[in-house]
């Protein structure tokens, strides 16, 4: 108990150094370090990263991420289990049964076949014949903004007295993370190896042309996923919705180069641009970010 008494005194004294350190870094050099993002207090962020705030573009080494104009984020739908049901329907009632990543097909009790895409199995073969559904921006990528993530909470405990935390204890006990989990926006139908095994690794180009999955041109390797190039846009769109939306550091300063070649690359389609309207039926909220792209698309 007396452990568990010291720590929200800890947590206080560490988020004070950080703070410090991070007003330091802003007196002295015009900007607080993007580290330390995740460790200030979301209400202070309007003070040590502006450019975050109001939908205003995202701004990094001189680049500017354009086309950012402010959007709401979900706020009806607070649980994930709640959103894998909407968007079974959504599939369903769409007519829309091709998997994100390899564009395997799968039927309405969504059982894949791989037969069209030419997928195989790396590993896991029990994973590789279901869908699940897949976070684009990954729930550790916001997660690690949140306290509860970080450091625990005092309801996250255990029967036995032990502490946890991470995203159980982030999911039990933030309002906004159950929200961002929960976005539709950001799910995909995927096949379950290829979603296991991206993980929470972020997107990037990787060298050469590595194949193991078959057909499927998903490549995954040293902590880094580069999708199909049909899925650059969409993927460079939704951390776009992400950071509008919740802001918490969503797109790394390093990949905003990268998203916004992406989302020229690959612009937006038939399929993306009618998803997000069915999901803003189911969600309430208007992916700001793909209307604007849509229209301007025709679609």
């Amino acid at each position: 108990m007396a452990a568990r008494k010291k720590q929200p005194q800890k947590n206080l004294i560490v988020t004070v150094l950080v703070v410090a350190a991070a007003a330091a870094f802003l007196l002295f050099t015009g900007n607080a370090p993007e580290f330390l993002r995740g460790y200030i207090p979301q209400e202070l962020h309007s003070i040590f990263y502006p450019e975050q705030g109001g939908g205003e573009p995202v701004e990094a080494a001189g680049v500017k991420m354009s086309g950012l104009p402010q959007t709401e984020g979900n706020s009806s739908i607070a649980t994930f289990d709640r959103s894998k049901r909407e968007l079974k329907k959504l599939y369903v009632n769409a007519r829309h049964f091709t998997e994100f990543y390899c564009g395997s097909a799968f039927d309405e009790d969504f059982n894949l076949d791989h037969r069209r895409s030419g997928f195989r199995f790396r590993k896991n073969e029990e994973r590789a014949n279901r869908v699940e559904w897949e976070h684009i921006v990954a729930a550790e990528s916001f997660g690690q903004s949140f306290a509860e993530w970080r450091d625990g909470h005092p309801k996250c405990v255990k029967k036995n007295g032990e502490q946890f935390k991470g995203r159980e204890c982030a999911s039990k006990t933030s309002k906004l993370f159950q929200l961002m989990e929960a976005d539709m926006y950001n799910l995909v139908p995927a096949i379950g190896e290829v979603n296991g095994d991206r993980s929470n690794y972020r997107f990037d180009m990787i060298p050469g042309e590595k194949r193991e999955y078959g057909k499927c041109n998903m490549e995954i390797e040293d902590r880094i996923a580069e999708p199909p190039d049909d899925k650059f846009g969409d993927i460079a769109r939704t951390y776009m919705y992400m950071e509008a939306a919740y802001g918490r550091g969503v797109i790394a300063q390093s990949n905003i180069k990268l998203f916004e070649a992406w989302n020229k690359m690959d612009p937006v389609d038939k399929w993306e641009c009618e998803r997000a309207r069915l999901v803003e039926k189911v969600q309430g909220n208007k992916n700001t970010i793909l209307d604007k792209a849509c229209k301007q698309a025709g679609l």
